[in-house]
């Protein structure tokens, strides 16, 4: 049996290289031979055991590479052609995804995030998507693997907050947190039309890139308080849309308290503990506030948009790869993805 490298979640605390048998491909599935893949913000929150998997589980759900092998039920697609595949890859036939709410494929929250999660992820060199008709994306001719290695989820995610958030021409927008996630979302701000796009954290790295992105302020929260700050800049109105892009009870009610009557809460991050709504924040419930989440679309559909818009030169997100490690590397890539280290925004991780 052909066998392959793969980063394998063991116990909490522990992700490691092994040898795991290569996939073997069933009718409807592409096998996809890894050119460069990532780590997630959610993988970390695997390896801390925050987030449960099965012990033995591949991770990783952001690849681009090339198609080896497709099912015999798969078509339009052909070996050696470059592809994507988003972190969801929905069915396309089950009510959820006929009603439109394709990462909720299967009927079960999250159903459509498999890869890392229920089945066998892409930090390795070989993986299998299943349901390939469907979530095979062919790169256009002329993008690099990391010009598109942010399209499979953190593209996706930014960008779905600020869809989901429905923000309108002149907009006021607050975006709490500038990691990769909170950065496409102010990216995607800019893009549907806010004109005043205000960008909180406090990594000057992050808040420069942010500037890159689109931001018109930036806010170091650790030198201003962000909500008065906020308040004052938009006279006391608060914004239209405040969107939560790590994950924390602490940005998740500064999103609220900077929030107009009437305004949208868009909430990006993944929360590991007891989240609460303060009574006063959320003006006891009467404030005609939206509380919106979204995990990131995927699709190959949704994929071919993003590739466009790349293609375009709408944005460039090629900024935010700040450091490159060899599949063999990996449990190095993670020590400093996880600490946060050396201004580490994301690594792409190449077989």
């Amino acid at each position: 049996m052909p066998m392959m490298k793969a980063a394998v979640f063991e116990k909490a605390g522990r992700i490691v290289l092994r040898e795991r048998p290569r996939p073997e491909v069933g009718p409807s599935d592409a096998l996809m031979r890894v050119t460069t893949t990532t780590i997630c913000g959610t993988d970390v929150h695997i390896l801390k055991g925050e987030y449960p998997v099965a012990p033995g589980r591949i991770v990783g759900h952001e690849p681009v590479g090339v198609i080896e092998e497709l099912g015999s039920a798969v078509f339009g697609y052909k070996p050696g052609q470059r592809v994507i595949a988003g972190a969801i890859t929905p069915c396309g036939q089950c009510s959820p995804c006929l009603e439109g709410h394709l990462s909720q494929c299967g009927g079960k929250a999250m159903g459509g995030w498999r890869f890392g999660n229920t089945i066998d992820g892409c930090q390795a060199e070989y993986v299998l998507v299943p349901n390939a008709t469907a979530n095979l994306a062919p790169i256009p001719d002329g993008l690099s693997d990391e010009q598109v290695l942010m399209c499979p989820d953190i593209m996706s995610t930014g960008f779905g907050g600020t869809e989901s958030a429905d923000i309108r021409i002149g907009d006021t927008v607050a975006i709490f947190a500038q990691g990769p996630i909170g950065l496409c979302a102010t990216a995607g701000a800019k893009l549907r039309g806010a004109t005043t796009i205000i960008a909180v954290d406090t990594v000057s790295e992050r808040l420069a890139m942010a500037q890159r992105m689109g931001a018109d302020v930036v806010i170091d929260y650790k030198k201003t308080d962000p909500i008065a700050e906020i308040l004052r800049l938009t006279g006391g109105r608060g914004v239209d849309v405040a969107i939560e892009a790590l994950g924390t009870q602490q940005t998740f009610e500064s999103c609220l308290r900077v929030l107009k009557p009437g305004g949208v809460l868009s909430s990006l991050g993944v929360y590991s503990g007891k989240l609460t709504l303060p009574l006063d924040a959320f003006a006891a419930g009467l404030g005609d506030h939206r509380i919106v989440t979204t995990l990131c679309p995927g699709g190959k559909e949704r994929m071919r948009r993003l590739m466009r818009v790349i293609d375009a030169n709408r944005v460039d997100l090629g900024g935010l790869v700040t450091h490159r490690y060899k599949l063999d590397q990996i449990e190095e890539a993670y020590e400093l993805f996880a600490n946060q280290r050396d201004g580490v925004l994301k690594v792409a991780i190449t077989p």
